[in-house]
């Protein structure tokens, strides 16, 4: 029998509770974290049923019956798994799946890749409690992580030229070992090397605790990097894993806030206080993938990153890449340490409390972006107010809830109205205002105007329109341009024609008027609906390049989600192989980008 791809049900599990199936069956109460209810497998008048959502498991006590959703399905409906599958992938909005030869592949390696790692895991953890090993023991107690914690997280230590590679090949293949990325090989000498030769090892696990990577931290004094991860692999992608999440995530039923840190020691050491709703995003820049895998479990993530230069830079980097992300269910907390502090520094020195106290000062994301920027302007200039509402107004267009990106714009320019004192600059902004609200006025009558066009109509106007009336702009992304397939033909058409214009050696003014006469009415159309000409008008040539370049990733993406939704309606009639595979590749891609 074919096994279902791990993915594919951990998404299931993922998507639905067990208390919205079980209770389908059993009317079921809320008792602290869990519910309870009278056993469907069991006659009975005191209830001894329970489900956990947070565990993922229910057990009845009177009949000794104990499972997940799927065998909650199997036992009450008596239904095999399969069935089980394919009513549970419904109930969470997914396409039944249809097996193939490279799914069967995929569910082996993966077994293999698991047993691998819990077998490197598990000797390397002996390894650290081993007494001839105490040097790296009695550095973790010096940072104050107790054996209970080294073992609650399960900690390792590899020691210098270790035989372990040998020990495996008694079990697995060069080829299978080589690919979960524990060793690399020396070419000098042929020979395979632990990757973490002289590390502390901290486990890497997947949202169902399996481990599948690894990061490094060196404690002595060695020309080393302080800390190395497992490369990527086939079943470890950075970009969409955090360290600790898979313990974290218990915390859901307690709070909706779970704090964001940049080291592994952070989280333990949190824990170390006593608070468990802290993950790790392994001291990258965390990604669009992360937060949305974050706020499948809670809504309002803290980012707490180093209090130094580096870290608040790198802080306001990853705000501006989330902000688009935001709405009215998810939000995103920013908090700021002091110069030289990290979270474990602060709780050491200061104690839970304080930190929780702390944690109070958190500041929303757009409030976060607003104070980052304020810092570095001349507040009475404005001159500097003006090019500071530009960077302002960018990140506000970024936002897809266009509700939340009307608000949070309309409390930015409320703001910024009122940074330049009147007595130095009443003129200036009372024009700067005025300016703006025209601006403002217009927008609104074009959006009642585009209220006929479709998503992509417009993009694809605002594109053809800096086309049309910024030639010098345009040349440098001629080839970008050619590639590019629009939804109308008519649109394809007015492209093409004015590429042809810029590669002529010929009269460009001259060419110009032509076009213009042959496409005169969806020229015409295309001046009137263009909300763009109110941005690109006192824009300079390096924006007006960025902002074309804005446009056309907008365009690419709008064609990848089509192309998934037109592969989402196919296979939701017959899910095959190769429709599967291109679906998730794009939206692989989709999420990367």
């Amino acid at each position: 029998m074919m096994k279902y791809p791990k993915d594919y049900l951990d998404e299931i599990k993922l998507r639905v509770k067990v208390s919205q199936i079980v209770g389908k069956v059993v009317q079921l109460k809320k008792r602290g974290k869990e519910f309870i209810g009278l056993s469907p497998f069991k006659n009975e008048k005191t209830p001894s049923f329970t489900v956990s959502d947070e565990k993922g498991f229910y057990h009845c006590f009177s009949s000794g019956e104990h499972g997940n959703i799927f065998d909650f399905l199997m036992k009450t409906k008596s239904i095999g798994f399969g069935e089980a599958v394919k009513v549970l992938a419904s109930e969470a909005g997914m396409q039944p799946y249809k097996f193939s030869n490279f799914d069967e592949k995929k569910n082996k390696r993966f077994e293999t890749y698991k047993n691998i790692y819990k077998e490197f895991l598990e000797y390397f953890q002996k390894e650290l409690l081993n007494s001839e090993n105490s040097e790296a023991l009695n550095y973790l107690k010096k940072r104050k992580i107790e054996i209970n914690l080294i073992k609650d997280f399960g900690l390792g230590y590899v020691p210098w030229k270790d035989n372990f590679y040998d020990n495996l090949l008694k079990k697995y293949n060069e080829e299978e070992i080589n690919l979960t990325g524990l060793f690399y090989k020396n070419e000098k000498s042929g020979k395979f090397i632990n990757r973490f030769n002289s590390r502390i090892i901290f486990p890497i696990k997947n949202i169902s605790g399996d481990c599948i990577a690894f990061g490094g931290r060196i404690f002595q004094e060695k020309k080393l990097a302080k800390y190395i991860n497992s490369p990527e692999t086939e079943f470890y992608k950075k970009g969409k894993t955090l360290f600790n999440l898979d313990k974290a995530r218990a915390c859901r039923s307690e709070t909706n806030q779970v704090i964001i840190v940049e080291g592994y020691m952070d989280v333990i050491s949190l824990n170390s206080f006593g608070i468990k709703n802290v993950i790790s995003n392994q001291g990258i820049a965390i990604t669009q993938s992360q937060i949305e895998l974050v706020w499948r479990f809670f809504s309002d993530p803290i980012i707490c990153l180093d209090g130094d230069e580096s870290g608040q830079t790198a802080a306001l980097r990853i705000a501006e890449n989330l902000i688009s992300l935001v709405n009215e269910n998810n939000k995103i907390f920013f908090l700021i340490l002091s110069k030289g502090e990290d979270p474990d520094d602060f709780i050491k020195k200061n104690g839970k409390e304080k930190f929780n106290e702390l944690i109070k000062s958190k500041q929303v994301i757009q409030s976060y972006i607003w104070n980052m920027y304020l810092k570095n302007i001349k507040k009475n200039n404005p001159y500097e107010v003006s090019k500071f509402e530009k960077k302002i107004k960018n990140i506000c267009f970024s936002i897809k809830d266009e509700i939340l990106r009307k608000h949070i714009l309309e409390d930015f320019l409320e703001k910024i109205r009122s940074l330049t004192p009147i007595q130095n600059s009443k003129k200036v902004f009372r024009d700067f205002i005025k300016k703006d609200n025209k601006i403002l006025n217009e927008t609104k009558v074009l959006h009642k105007q585009k209220n006929s066009f479709t998503k992509e109509q417009i993009k694809e106007y605002s594109i053809l329109y800096v086309m049309l009336n910024y030639p010098d702009t345009v040349k440098s992304k001629i080839e970008e341009l050619t590639q590019v397939k629009f939804s109308f033909e008519e649109n394809n058409n007015l492209k093409d024609e004015i590429i042809k214009s810029n590669l002529n050696d010929g009269n460009l003014e001259k060419n110009k008027i032509k076009i213009r006469e042959e496409f005169k009415n969806l020229v015409d159309e295309i001046e009137k609906n263009s909300s763009i000409k109110n941005i690109m008008s006192n824009k300079n040539p390096q924006e007006k390049e960025e902002i074309i370049d804005e446009l056309l990733e907008d365009l690419k993406e709008m064609n990848q989600i089509k192309k998934i939704q037109f592969l989402e309606s196919k296979i939701a009639k017959n899910l095959d192989e190769n429709s599967y595979s291109e679906l998730i590749k794009l939206k692989n891609q989709l999420n990367r980008e």
